[in-house]
């Protein structure tokens, strides 16, 4: 054997390879060859170039790319050997050619780490209750009756702005030196109160106000304020009632929700009902598999591979790209928000790779396999959740298969906590 391995890490590993002698001709000659076929040369055919013709011009560049070629083979030869299951890419150090003699290299590669979990037979959880108030069935009829409902004047003088009603305001913001800019100011603007559309302290700072009073609020913004000019700014509003406004929704009758698809009113009040139970008990779980994996997690620790964390980062700040561009960020902005929040996106992505991995080696443990039904499965349910024609679906992720294999490793995760359930407790 050629080559020694060194265990830099629970996920790093040093290969040393040393050949006291090497003979290079053939992969020379090949290398030629190729050359041969695609070179240009004046006075010949392309391709035509007698072969002496194209070693004496080319001679050491052929002999480099064949070097290249010699170290890259016997590099993914060991690896194969080893059986390792290699991140990325490797990196080649401490190169040292004597020409037609001898060479040696070293290969530093990084690996998936093996993950040995502590025992959790004595792990407990609390799952939140799924249960369906009277409050959320009434939130949900308003939301289908918004676009029916009439936006009206409250006329009563004594009648206060609160969470739930509309406010019609004039304002203005001051910043600590008097500066007053034309985006912190605006004239008869539609607020509803409750939303947190504001930054903190502006919607609580005016309920109570009544028609055509005034209020100055002194607040501060966010320190991640996607405007940085404003980032952790101190600031007073000068603050206008104008108006305030409620929605009036119309009765909820059979006619009505016929509108909406259903044939009765109990017909909607069964139906939603039922999403709502199946909304819950999806954010339940949701939650619930998040404080297991963050007690996993804390419990177990081994090396990650930097090169899994690098592309989570990636991803994750892809994701956020899309949002910040709604937002108003330009390009150099958001290259100043990714710069100000590395720590943050570095911590959440070396988290989510530590879950992935942990979760892995559950799924393993419990043996755990996604067949074509399971798939179907899910079709099915994202048909119904959406409304969409399970065809569709099915043709959709059957032809993008970056798609199909996330649907794969979202199953895959659902089976690995149902078997883990068994093994821990849960009230």
């Amino acid at each position: 054997m050629s080559y020694t391995v060194e265990t830099l890490n629970g996920c790093t590993k040093k290969l040393l390879f040393n050949f006291e002698t090497i003979d290079l001709t053939t992969e020379i000659k090949n290398a030629m060859v190729r050359k041969q076929r695609t070179v240009s040369l004046k006075g010949f055919r392309a391709g035509k170039a007698p072969l002496a013709v194209v070693e004496q011009m080319f001679g050491p560049q052929m002999e480099h790319e064949a070097l290249n070629q010699f170290v890259q083979s016997q590099f993914f030869d060991a690896v194969e050997k080893e059986k390792m299951r290699v991140v990325g890419y490797p990196s080649f150090e401490n190169m040292k050619y004597n020409k037609g003699k001898s060479v040696s290299f070293d290969a530093m590669v990084e690996v998936f780490p093996d993950v040995t979990l502590q025992n959790y037979s004595k792990y407990s959880f609390k799952k939140d209750s799924a249960v369906v108030t009277d409050e959320d069935v009434e939130a949900l009829k308003k939301n289908f009756l918004s676009s029916k409902a009439e936006m009206v004047e409250v006329t009563d003088a004594n009648r206060t702005i609160d969470k739930g009603l509309f406010a019609v305001i004039n304002f203005e913001g001051e910043k600590e030196n008097g500066e007053r800019p034309e985006n912190m100011k605006a004239t008869e603007y539609l607020l509803e109160i409750g939303t947190g559309s504001f930054i903190p302290g502006f919607e609580e700072g005016i309920c109570g106000m009544k028609k055509g009073e005034k209020r100055t609020l002194n607040l501060e913004f966010p320190k991640e304020y996607q405007v940085p000019e404003l980032q952790g700014a101190k600031v007073k509003f000068f603050v206008e009632l104008v108006e305030i406004k409620e929605k009036k929704f119309p009765e909820f009758k059979d006619e009505l929700v016929k509108e909406f698809g259903f044939e009765t009113v109990a017909d909607f009040l069964k139906k939603n009902r039922e999403n709502l139970v199946q909304q819950k008990e999806k954010t339940t779980l949701q939650k619930l598999h998040q404080e297991i994996l963050d007690k996993f997690v804390a419990d177990n620790k081994f090396d990650v591979p930097n090169t899994l964390i690098h592309q989570q980062e990636d991803h994750l700040k892809e994701e956020l790209r899309g949002t910040l561009k709604s937002q108003g960020f330009n390009d150099a902005m958001m290259e100043e928000y990714f710069h100000k929040w590395h720590g943050d996106l570095h911590t959440k992505a070396e988290f989510q790779v530590r879950s992935a991995l942990i979760l892995d080696a559950l799924a393993k443990k419990y043996s755990i396999e996604v067949g074509d039904a399971e798939i179907e499965t899910k079709y099915a349910e994202m048909a119904t959740a959406t409304g969409m024609d399970i065809e569709q679906i099915r043709k959709f992720y059957n032809s993008n298969e970056k798609a199909k294999n996330n649907i794969s490793f979202a199953v895959r995760e659902e089976k690995t906590f149902e078997a883990l359930a068994k093994d821990i407790k849960i009230s």
